[in-house]
């Protein structure tokens, strides 16, 4: 459960000691958007501003590579994340790789 987790980009979390690091922990997923999808997002990018249909895609391809991350580190018997990070690239044209990782860590109060 993403709950049971405290998740931080920094070195360390406020208020806790690390009582065991447990290794890399990543989420990976990759997307494509559909021919629709493609057709309706070049469309709002002739009309300029905000391209809302790429945007839900980005976020939710995000949030997928993210609870993979979170099941790796559960998967792990951690109940922290520390360091994390997003990366993307492009695997082919209109392919999308997202990479959500970090560090797995027990963390108990201070």
């Amino acid at each position: 459960m993403v709950d049971e987790q405290l998740i931080t980009t920094s070195n360390l979390l406020e208020g806790y000691k690390i009582t065991k690091h447990l290794g890399i922990v990543r989420g990976i997923t990759v997307r494509s958007r559909s021919l629709f999808g493609n057709i309706a997002g070049g469309l709002q990018t002739l009309l300029g501003g905000k391209i809302s249909i790429y945007e839900d895609l980005c976020e939710k391809t995000r949030q997928e590579g993210y609870l993979h991350m979170v099941q790796h580190a559960n998967e792990k018997g951690a109940n922290a994340i520390i360091n994390m990070r997003y990366d993307a690239n492009e695997v082919l044209e209109g392919v999308t790789e997202v990479l959500c990782y970090g560090t797995a860590v027990q963390v108990v109060n201070t």
